[in-house]
């Protein structure tokens, strides 16, 4: 019931080889056919000259969605959405997500994705949950990981304190 209103089906990052670096999906599937899904969106998306629109329709199994991505530096940032989500907000998604992950580790790079995947998914969750777009303002968000910036290193302070 709840997957019939979900705007966003998935959230993916994959680099230029191919390797996923986050995959969300906000619709219940099994992993081997996220797998394959993922694998499906970025051949068509890496395929695709730079020239050309940043978005396709009608790629995968997901009919009625499309695919709307951005390519920065070695990352493919790549949203499968709702048929009627409007391109240009979701590609202003995207860059809400880049900027946030952009002022929360100094010029993000594909290591960042990788060794602090806590905090990529945590940024991801202010933004969109459930399928829903949640947050869109970059202080809003970037006030919600200082609140749990402190809170760790509270924690890291209790824990050295025994």
């Amino acid at each position: 019931f709840f997957d019939l209103f979900t705007m966003i089906k998935a959230f993916l990052i994959i680099n230029n080889q191919g390797k996923p670096r986050l995959l969300k999906f906000y619709e219940t599937m099994p992993f081997a056919t996220q797998q394959a899904l993922s694998q499906e969106v970025f051949r068509s998306v890496v395929k695709r000259s730079e020239e050309v629109c940043n978005f396709l329709e009608g790629v995968t199994e997901w009919t009625d969605s499309k695919i709307i991505y951005r390519h920065y530096a070695t990352l493919y940032f790549i949203l499968v959405v709702d048929g009627s989500e409007s391109e240009l907000g979701i590609l202003d998604l995207i860059q809400v997500f880049v900027e946030t992950m952009d002022r929360c580790f100094e010029n993000v790079c594909e290591l960042d994705l990788i060794f602090h995947s806590d905090k990529v998914h945590y940024i991801l969750d202010e933004i969109i949950m459930g399928g829903m777009v949640v947050e869109t303002n970059k202080e809003e968000i970037l006030r919600a990981i200082e609140g749990l910036n402190k809170m760790n290193s509270v924690q890291r302070g209790l824990g050295s304190a025994h």
